[in-house]
């Protein structure tokens, strides 16, 4: 019988997180496609509809909360793959770093994207 093997300590959090995060995002995405594809159709989708959503505070919440919460499912999914390969030491160390290091820069750009697209801070 094959033994199985992963990263995840058992018990930890990182597990949990990765579970969670998959609900929301699969939940975001039913909402995307059902805003996006189904109410309003492709050509009917503009910048100034699109930056209108974006002034609205629930919506900018959403989507921020959506590149967070993104963000952190790819991350640790991939920190997580790379664990399971094999990575280890030192290599491991700078890996979690550089990732880390990305991930705030992503989201930081990702927040100045926003706030550009809404107009600033929404209402």
């Amino acid at each position: 019988m094959a033994e199985r093997y992963t990263s995840f300590e058992p018990g930890g959090r990182r597990w949990l997180w990765q579970r969670l995060t998959a609900a929301f995002l699969v939940i975001v995405l039913a909402f995307h496609f059902f805003l996006l594809h189904f109410l309003n159709h492709a050509d009917e989708v503009t910048f100034a509809l699109s930056q209108a959503r974006m002034q609205q505070l629930t919506y900018f919440s959403l989507m921020i909360l959506f590149l967070i919460t993104a963000t952190f499912h790819g991350v640790n999914g991939v920190y997580n793959a790379l664990v399971n390969s094999g990575l280890s030491g030192s290599r491991k160390t700078a890996v979690k770093a550089i990732l880390g290091v990305g991930s705030l820069l992503v989201i930081i750009q990702g927040v100045r994207t926003a706030l550009a697209w809404s107009g600033g801070v929404p209402i």
